[in-house]
Formats: C-alpha cells, sequence, structure tokens
C-alpha cells in the first residue's frame, strides 16, 4: 500500500495526515508534537480553526526540517476576495512561521471562490504554496469551478467515511486530475464507527481495530485521510494501516454501510 498520493502537479502528500479542529494552546500544541514525534508528517490546520499560530509553533519545536513536513491550512469565509485572499495567505504564512504552505484550500465553496483563487494562483507561482485546492465542493460546483479557472485543484477535501464514501464524486474528481481527500473518516462522533460491528469483524482478521478498518477502506481506495486524536497511543494505531490490504470480499462488506446521506448537511451531490 501506498504512504503518499502524488498530485497533479507532482508534489508527493502524505495520503494519512493529521487533523487538528478543536485542539487549541499547549494542550493543541502538546498533541501536533506527538502527532510529529509517532511519524505523521502532514499536519492539517484551517484559518476556521484559530490554531495555525499553535501548529507553527509545534512545527518550529519539533526539531524536523521544514522540508519534511507537509502543512495544509484554509481561507475561510472572512477572506472571500482576492485582495482578502492575499491578506490570508500573508497572515498563515506568519502564523505558521514558514515560507511556504504546502497545500492552501479555498475551505467551502464561497461566491468569491473563484477571486480567492486568483490569489492562491499567484502565490503558488511565485513558490508560496506548493500545491492549491478547494474544500466541500461537490461535483457539480467543482465541474463549474474548473471551468473558470487556470490551475485544476491538486485536492478537494470533503466530508468522506464509510456510510459516505463518495465514489462517483471521487471518480469526477480523479477525471480531471484532483485527489479527493477525507476530513472526516470517523464521522467526528456523528456515529459510533469504533462500535461498528461490519468494522470490528473484518479488523479482527486482519488483527486491526474498527478504527484502523474505516481508514484503511479510504487509504485502499487512494483517499487522503486526516484522522484527529489527543491521544498517542491513537495516533499511532492511525498510522499503523499500511501492513494489510483488504480483499475485495472485506471491501464489499464494508461497502454494505453506505447511506449515500451527508452527516454534516453541508451537500446536495
Amino acid at each position: 500500500m501506498h504512504k503518499h498520493i502524488i498530485l497533479n502537479n507532482g508534489l508527493t502528500m502524505p495520503i494519512v495526515g493529521f487533523g487538528t479542529w478543536m485542539l487549541k494552546g499547549e494542550a493543541g500544541k502538546r498533541a501536533v508534537l506527538d502527532a510529529l514525534a509517532v511519524g505523521y508528517r502532514l499536519i492539517d490546520t484551517a484559518h476556521m480553526y484559530d490554531n495555525e499560530a499553535m501548529v507553527g509553533q509545534a512545527v518550529a519545536e519539533s526539531g524536523l526540517r521544514r522540508e519534511d513536513i507537509f502543512i495544509t491550512t484554509k481561507l475561510c469565509q472572512t477572506r472571500a476576495g482576492y485582495e482578502l485572499a492575499w491578506q490570508g495567505i500573508e497572515e498563515s504564512l506568519a502564523r505558521l512561521q514558514t515560507d511556504y504552505i504546502d497545500l492552501l484550500l479555498i475551505h467551502e465553496p464561497y461566491d468569491e471562490a473563484l477571486d480567492m483563487y486568483r490569489a492562491l494562483t499567484e502565490a503558488y507561482r511565485q513558490g508560496r504554496v506548493r500545491a492549491i485546492g478547494i474544500s466541500n465542493f461537490n461535483a457539480r460546483e467543482y465541474l463549474d469551478f474548473i471551468g473558470s479557472c487556470d490551475i485544476i485543484p491538486a485536492v478537494n477535501q470533503v466530508e468522506c467515511h464509510v456510510y459516505y464514501r463518495r465514489k462517483e464524486l471521487q471518480q469526477t474528481l480523479v477525471a480531471q486530475g484532483t485527489q479527493m481527500q477525507a476530513w472526516s473518516p470517523f464521522t467526528e462522533g456523528k456515529k459510533p464507527i469504533f462500535q461498528e460491528p461490519i468494522l470490528q469483524a473484518v479488523g479482527e482478521k486482519y488483527g486491526k481495530t474498527a478504527a484502523q478498518i474505516a481508514l484503511q477502506y479510504l487509504v485502499q481506495q487512494g483517499i487522503g485521510v486526516i484522522p484527529k486524536s489527543s491521544h498517542r497511543e491513537r495516533m499511532i494505531e492511525n498510522l499503523a494501516i499500511f501492513d494489510v490490504t483488504l480483499n475485495r470480499d472485506d471491501m464489499a462488506r464494508i461497502q454494505q454501510l453506505e447511506t449515500g446521506k451527508t452527516l454534516f448537511g453541508w451537500y446536495e451531490d
């Protein structure tokens, strides 16, 4: 199994990253330092999370080389516009204490998304951002968007988990050169996924937990995942999924969990 995804511009992105939504302050910094210590190399943050400075501090204190860490951040509604997006890029670079951002996304399909993306495109051409993309765009929004932009988004980061796999969306994205990345591989507590009988049963076969199988199912289909945890043991567990491959029957069993419905009410595909 591959531990990386190659983006449409040749950049290599870890397929399993560490999400930082809700992580703040000293405890948040400790969690990011733990994640880096146990082997995570992709750290995902956002303006909206109000923790970029904490992430930047953790990266600075980690002792790792900047080029060995892949940092993703996202611009939200308060930076919706060309000038505002440029302002947001400068703010992120300063808060993250870095000369460049590995992946910069537009957090949602705002009315001003194309204006924002012009700024992202310029930052990309200047080398201040290594890859650019979007988040929470459905297939229709995505196709409309790429009809008007110069650079095809490298990534669309969306709700995706065993109950809402979004295969058609992924096919639409991949056909145009965009990778899908899942921001909610464990459903963020909306479902008791760790007690899901099918995931537990498949896990027993491979000596894996339900959580590991939930990630494995997505990763094996080429979807990046950014699970979040503040527990070191769980962080280690979430990375330990590359030594098994689920067979076709097991993949089909897990597919039975599909509901075709969002758990967050963000999308109408």
